[in-house]
């Protein structure tokens, strides 16, 4: 990475923090406005995990001792990615307190147009139980990439792509929850009057925390959220799909783990029907958020490496190191990356 990549690169990660901080006064203006509130005990845990992470990140980044861009970069993306869910996971309630038309029946009927046959996918899977469980597995999927990601591209010197990442999945998941407050739904289980039960193997777990929270902030009575205990209330377009699709990209540049990414993610876009309750449409809705979600991120990352000055000649790994280290004790840390990442 020269050094321009690097200031590119830092300045990226500064936009994220923007980003989360409109987003975060958003949920501040919403809660008031709509009357929601936090248990205590799971904010101090959440937020303060963001805190300690993002505080550790930008000492590395400053102390002229350390300056080790793995770190600054794995624990402030570690911090931004769980900042933008503890801010748009309780956005997605209030986008739900709208109590705006349910729109199941619509979904369904795009599902019927397309020649989409959810009822027989799921009888398909549930009469296999070892696909069933791969399934199952599958759907959880969306929670350890969250940690492993910055893990694995920082290793993998891939600064820039992980920011990248960390902003395209902040504008998917909150255009997901904008367009849920007008395209309410309460999934498919419930819509055909199924139960859960009805199919043995099926593990709808998930979907029946969506069942017991979305009636209740429709209605009014439930204002008061744990962090720890949210569900899932988005049906149109799944995030689960749009996850699985950032996902993928975001580890394709390190060509070993493709093959872990594709499976997993995979398996978690195959699981978000059934283990999630979702419509076809809601899969093909998510996939197209992520996308546009990506080729957004991409464009902000150009323009900014765009307005980085340019250099004369590509520096040596020797002066980008030296330069770097000049900037981080005299200056913001914007070159972090270059002082270690040309070894």
């Amino acid at each position: 990475m020269t050094e321009r990549e690097a200031q590119a690169t830092w300045r990226l990660f500064e936009v994220n923090w923007l980003v989360l901080a409109l987003l975060a006064a958003v949920m501040g203006v919403s809660f008031t406005a709509f009357g929601f509130s936090f248990g205590l005990s799971g904010a101090l845990v959440s937020y303060g995990f963001v805190a300690i992470y993002t505080g550790f990140a930008c000492y590395n980044a400053k102390a002229p001792h350390r300056r080790d861009p793995q770190v600054v970069y794995v624990l402030g993306a570690t911090g931004q990615i769980i900042f933008a869910t503890c801010i748009l996971a309780p956005l997605s309630y209030v986008a739900a307190a709208a109590n705006l038309p349910l729109q199941d029946a619509a979904l369904q009927a795009i599902d019927q147009a397309l020649g989409l046959n959810w009822l027989a996918y799921v009888e398909f899977v549930n009469a296999r139980p070892l696909l069933a469980e791969w399934l199952t597995l599958g759907y959880t999927m969306i929670q350890w990439p969250i940690f492993f990601i910055p893990v694995v591209l920082a290793a993998a010197d891939r600064y820039q792509r992980l920011q990248e990442f960390v902003l395209a999945f902040t504008l998917a998941l909150a255009v997901t929850v904008v367009i849920s407050t007008f395209v309410p739904a309460i999934g498919v289980f419930y819509h055909l009057g199924l139960d859960v039960t009805d199919f043995p193997n099926i593990n709808g777990g998930a979907y029946l925390g969506q069942l017991r929270d979305l009636p209740l902030v429709r209605d009014g009575s439930l204002r008061h959220l744990e962090l720890f205990g949210l569900a899932g209330l988005i049906t149109f377009p799944s995030f689960h799909a749009a996850s699985a699709a950032l996902y993928a990209w975001a580890f394709w540049p390190v060509r070993w783990f493709r093959p872990v990414a594709l499976a997993s993610n995979g398996a978690m876009l195959a699981a978000t029907p059934i283990t999630g309750g979702h419509y076809f449409i809601d899969i093909i809705g998510g996939v197209a958020i992520a996308a546009l979600a990506i080729v957004a991120a991409r464009n902000v990352s150009r323009r900014i490496a765009q307005r980085v000055a340019p250099q004369d000649a590509c520096p040596s790994p020797q002066e980008v190191s030296q330069a770097a280290s000049y900037r981080i004790q005299s200056a913001a840390p914007d070159a972090v990356t270059a002082s270690r990442t040309q070894s």
